[in-house]
């Protein structure tokens, strides 16, 4: 018997690439940030300056120094909540519609419509 690879599954996420947010779980908890990379096969989000970490490097070529790299790795999506840059205040999403019919993402406690 052989064995098959896992197909990709890809989990419907409230945020996307470029979403303001604020981290309501965890040891950078209160932090806001906006988000870099979207991972939606692990369900995860890389937010910019939340959950850094420092990796030391080793040196590649000959006469190169190792060096040390802070660098930012992805939280879980449900570690993080829509924020309002307005407002200052962190929302729920809803989906509503337009005039036009085009489905959109709106905070909840402010009503301000994310997607253009």
């Amino acid at each position: 018997m052989s064995k098959q690879p896992k197909p990709k599954v890809f989990h419907k996420m409230h945020v996307k690439t470029g979403d303001t947010v604020q981290v309501i779980a965890g040891k950078d908890k209160g932090k806001v940030g906006e988000i870099v990379k979207a991972l939606p096969q692990v369900s995860q989000v890389v937010v910019k300056g939340v959950n850094i970490k420092t990796k030391h490097v080793k040196p590649q070529g000959e006469g190169e120094s190792g060096r040390i790299v802070t660098q930012e790795f992805p939280i879980h999506s449900s570690n993080v909540m829509l924020y309002s840059t307005k407002q200052n205040v962190a929302s729920r999403i809803c989906y509503t519609t337009t005039q036009e019919g085009k489905k959109v993402r709106m905070l909840k406690k402010t009503g301000e419509i994310l997607d253009k």
